[in-house]
């Protein structure tokens, strides 16, 4: 199936959750933000949050610094 991270195309398994997306992107224990389709994803939803077809992602990587 296609969806669209962080505006680009991007091709993943029929049904993959954000967990399985975010561990694609090898973003498993950084720390993140998952919004799709506008709707903000908890941390403790990853795992059950099932993607679609056509599904439109936006995902923020927390830098640190000073």
């Amino acid at each position: 199936m296609q969806v669209i991270v962080n505006g680009h195309p991007r091709t993943l398994r029929d049904a993959a959750t954000v967990l399985e997306l975010l561990q694609e992107m090898d973003l498993i224990g950084k720390r993140v933000a998952v919004e799709c389709n506008g709707s903000i994803v908890p941390r403790s939803a990853h795992g059950q949050h099932s993607l679609a077809e056509g599904d439109r992602l936006e995902v923020v990587v927390a830098v640190g610094g000073g």
